[in-house]
């Protein structure tokens, strides 16, 4: 975030999921995620009406996260500013994640300090790590975007 594509497209999503909000009736937070394709025409993947996980981002790099608004617009309250405090990209960490990120939160990162990225870890708290098995998430926080996937492509913890 922000995403890297055309205002166009931007602006075409909004539009979307507007319209798909407002046709649903839908009260509090929907999640509409969606595809663009190589010529820039969206498909509509999912829709979710919660909180969802291509949302997480807002926890650290947003004014106000999806969670509290959506319990804003639940509970009929004003709406927070949903800005963008700092750039963020979110990655998924897996069960085969686990153990090298366990390693990597006790030991300093250069390239974290290097790249100016401040990686911010959410687990689940689920029992057991398998393989391919969503932990958590991270989402990194950079001056930009192009830091954080350099950071994410560059760790090996990324790479088991």
């Amino acid at each position: 975030m922000p995403a890297r594509v055309p205002d166009a497209v931007i602006a075409e999503a909004e539009r979307l999921a507007v319209s798909i909000a407002e046709t649903l009736g839908a009260v509090g937070l929907i999640a509409v995620e969606m595809f663009v394709a190589k010529d820039g025409t969206l498909f509509v993947n999912e829709l979710a009406p919660r909180p969802h996980n291509s949302g997480h981002y807002t926890m650290e790099a947003c004014r106000t996260s999806q969670f509290e608004q959506h319990i804003r617009a639940i509970c009929d309250l004003p709406l927070g500013d949903t800005s963008l405090l700092s750039p963020v990209v979110m990655g998924n960490i897996l069960g085969e994640h686990v153990e090298p990120l366990l390693d990597w939160m006790q030991a300093r990162d250069p390239e974290a300090e290097r790249l100016g990225v401040a990686p911010k870890i959410h687990l689940y708290g689920k029992a057991e790590a398998k393989t391919g098995r969503k932990m958590g998430h991270v989402n990194v926080l950079a001056a930009d975007a192009e830091a954080a996937l350099a950071w994410i492509n560059e760790s090996t913890i990324w790479r088991v």
